[in-house]
């Protein structure tokens, strides 16, 4: 089996938890489908300097944001789907852990789709 896209999913958390946002959104064509509660309920269509953005400013709320891979599960050709916990410390020291479900689908050593799951209930 072809672990490339393993790979390339293992580096994309390596640069997410590094918070390099522009080589994370190089890992994305240039624009890539997204499913995303905090975008809506369909699916949206980013370019990697929306990526980039978004993750700057989430970023600057959450400025030690962290994702801890769980576990991969490589599924055919085209998808990765990965299960993950996001935690992070806002301004005023409140906490966070977020359970995360994401399938990535990925054309020819890019990501083509992000189509991301989570409890976006506020409490």
């Amino acid at each position: 089996m072809d672990n490339s896209n393993v790979d390339l999913v293992n580096q994309y958390f390596t640069y997410f938890n590094n918070h390099d946002w522009e080589k994370m959104a190089e890992m994305y064509t240039e624009t890539a489908a997204f499913k995303d509660p905090s975008l809506g309920m369909g699916t949206v269509t980013q370019t990697r300097e929306q990526v980039v953005q978004k993750y700057c400013a989430l970023n600057e709320v959450f400025p030690d944001l962290h994702d801890k891979v769980i576990q991969v599960y490589p599924s055919g050709e085209q998808h990765v789907i990965v299960e993950f916990i996001s935690s992070g410390t806002a301004p005023d020291s409140s906490e966070f852990e977020l359970p995360i479900c994401t399938i990535f689908t990925i054309e020819n050593g890019k990501i083509v789709k992000d189509f991301t799951y989570y409890d976006n209930f506020e409490e």
